[in-house]
């Protein structure tokens, strides 16, 4: 018998906004390749906006923009880290399976 996973946090919004889960014993399932594809583009996207926000910091008093674009680099610097290990968890998963 095998241990179930934890659930997933999808990286979209169900109904009323409530998080969605996904819940699956493999990794490369269609949904789980959608929320792949779907963080990589929110990723990229945020990393865009806070290049234009570093653009923008030098012509602004300090305060909240400056403030959310330190707290934006650390969210991507967080799910960056994040992908590596599970990334890493899973080449090593993969290597250790018969």
């Amino acid at each position: 018998m095998t241990t179930p996973r934890e659930p997933r946090l999808l990286p979209w919004s169900g109904p009323e906004g409530r998080p969605c889960y996904l819940i699956t014993d493999d990794n490369g399932g269609p949904v789980s390749r959608l929320a792949d594809t779907a963080e990589s583009t929110q990723l990229g996207m945020g990393a865009e906006l806070l290049a234009h926000a570093h653009d923008l910091l030098p012509r602004t008093p300090l305060g909240e923009l400056r403030y959310l674009a330190e707290s934006l680099a650390d969210a991507l610097r967080v799910a960056e880290s994040r992908g590596r290990r599970l990334s890493d968890l899973r080449q090593v998963d993969s290597l250790t399976k018969p």
